[in-house]
C-alpha cells in the first residue's frame, strides 16, 4: 500500500499544481533533491576530487541498485549521462556490413531511428520495420517470419513516446534468444513505473534515463549490456577510464560495463539517481505499476466519455502515458489553457514516431502522464478542463 501522503508530502512540487508531465521529467522527491544538494555542498566545502573520495561508498553503491532495479549484475551495468548516450553506446559498439539486416518497430523513437539510417548509409546495413498487430503492438508472428541469418540486431521501444502502449518487451526477447541475435531495448519511459527485469525480458542491452518515471535528476541514465554480450563489444569512443593505457602501443579495455563510461561524472546528480533508484524500490515497482494503472484508466474512461475527445492510445494493456486530442483544440492550446488552469501535462509530434503517425495519420497529441504520487482529484481536474474545453 502506498503511503500517497507521505509521498506527496516529500514531493514540493506536488502543491504548486497537479503535475501529469512525467512522461517528460517527474517531479523529484525532497530526499532525491537533498542528495545532490549535499554532495554539491561538500565540493564546494572541500573540492571535487575529496568529495568523490569523501562519497566513494555511497557513489559507488550507485551501480547495485541499478542493478537490482533491473535484476542485473552490478558489472553489467555503466553509469552515463542520459538515456540516449546509453543507447548510442550499446548501439554503435555493434559491426554491421552491406546487407545486414536491423529490425525494429513501428513506433521506434526518432532518436533512435536516425541513428539506425545513419549506420545504414555507412555500411550497407538496411533498416527494416516489423509490422503491428491489430492492437497496435509490435506483432511477434511477424518478427518471427522476418528472422534468417542477415538479421544482425533488433532494437526497439518498450514504451514508445506517445499512443500508451507497451511493445511485448519479453515475447520479443524470447524470439531473438531462440535465433542468437541481440536485442536492444529502450526503457526510457518504462523503468520507474513498472517492474523491468531484464532476466525475463532477455534483451542483451538495456537503456534508461533518471529524470522521467524514476524521478531522478535530468542528466543522469544507465545502460545494462549482458555480460556475455559484453565482452564481444568495443565501445564507439573511450578514454582512459574505459580503457586503461597499459603500455605506451595498449589499452585494454575494461572487463566490466563501465568501459562505456568516461572518467569525468557529476557526481552530485549520480547521488541524486541512486537515491531515487532506492526510493522507488522500497516503495515497490509492483505498488507504483499498479497505482499508475489506476490513475491511467481513470483519465482514459473520464476521456472515452467525453464528447470531442478522442483517445489515440495502442495496445491490449496501456502504460501510464495517456494520449488523445480534442476536437477543434490544437495540443497547444490544450497544453496552454492546463497550464493556466494549474495542471502540467505535454504534447507528443509525430516527428518523435514518424512511422507510427504517418500510418495513424496523427496531429500533435496531446499527453498527459499520471505517476504514483498524482491523486484521483488531480485526473479529474484535468477532464473538467477537457470538458469546458470541448463545450466551447
Amino acid at each position: 500500500m502506498i503511503d500517497i501522503d507521505r509521498i506527496r508530502a516529500e514531493t514540493p512540487g506536488a502543491a504548486r499544481r497537479a503535475y501529469l508531465h512525467n512522461a517528460g521529467a517527474a517531479l523529484m522527491p525532497a530526499p532525491v533533491l537533498e542528495a545532490q544538494i549535499r554532495h554539491l555542498r561538500l565540493e564546494a566545502e572541500i573540492g571535487g576530487y575529496a568529495a568523490m573520495a569523501a562519497e566513494a561508498g555511497l557513489l559507488d553503491a550507485v551501480y547495485d541498485s541499478v542493478a537490482r532495479l533491473l535484476n542485473a549484475g552490478r558489472r553489467e551495468i555503466a553509469l552515463v549521462e542520459n538515456a540516449t548516450v546509453a543507447w548510442q553506446m550499446a548501439f554503435y559498439s555493434l559491426r554491421f556490413a552491406p546487407g545486414d539486416r536491423i529490425l525494429t518497430a513501428e513506433a521506434e523513437y526518432a532518436a533512435n531511428y536516425v541513428a539506425f539510417l545513419q549506420v545504414a548509409r555507412r555500411t550497407g546495413a538496411v533498416v527494416e520495420v516489423v509490422p503491428s498487430d491489430a492492437s497496435g503492438a509490435l506483432d511477434v508472428a511477424a518478427l518471427e517470419r522476418m528472422i534468417d541469418g542477415r538479421v544482425k540486431l533488433i532494437a526497439i521501444t518498450w514504451v514508445p513516446t506517445n499512443g500508451g502502449l507497451r511493445n511485448p518487451a519479453a515475447a520479443v526477447g524470447r524470439v531473438a534468444r531462440a535465433h542468437g541475435i541481440p536485442f536492444l531495448l529502450d526503457a526510457c519511459q518504462a523503468v520507474g513505473q513498472m517492474p523491468v527485469d531484464v532476466r525475463a525480458i532477455g534483451c542483451d542491452m538495456l537503456s534508461a534515463t533518471g529524470r522521467k518515471f524514476l524521478r531522478g535528476p535530468r542528466g543522469t541514465g544507465f545502460l545494462y549490456v549482458r555480460q556475455g554480450l559484453l565482452e564481444q563489444l568495443e565501445p564507439p569512443v573511450i578514454d582512459h577510464f574505459a580503457a586503461p593505457w597499459v603500455a605506451r602501443g595498449e589499452y585494454r579495455l575494461r572487463p566490466d560495463a563501465r568501459r562505456f563510461e568516461t572518467w569525468e561524472n557529476n557526481y552530485a546528480a549520480r547521488a541524486g539517481l541512486g537515491c531515487a533508484v532506492d526510493y522507488a524500490l522500497r516503495i515497490g515497482l509492483e505498488a507504483i505499476e499498479a497505482r499508475c494503472h489506476l490513475l491511467s484508466d481513470r483519465l482514459r474512461a473520464g476521456l472515452a466519455a467525453l464528447p470531442g475527445a478522442r483517445l489515440r492510445d495502442l495496445g491490449p494493456d496501456p502504460s501510464a502515458i495517456v494520449s488523445f486530442t480534442l476536437d477543434g483544440r490544437p495540443a497547444d492550446e490544450v497544453v496552454a489553457a492546463a497550464e493556466r488552469a494549474g495542471v502540467a501535462i505535454g504534447a507528443s509530434d509525430p516527428a518523435s514516431t514518424r512511422i507510427d503517425a504517418e500510418r495513424r495519420n496523427l496531429p500533435v497529441l496531446v499527453r498527459a502522464s499520471p505517476h504514483y504520487y498524482n491523486t484521483e482529484a488531480e485526473i479529474d481536474r484535468l477532464l473538467e478542463l477537457c470538458e469546458g474545453l470541448t463545450a466551447r
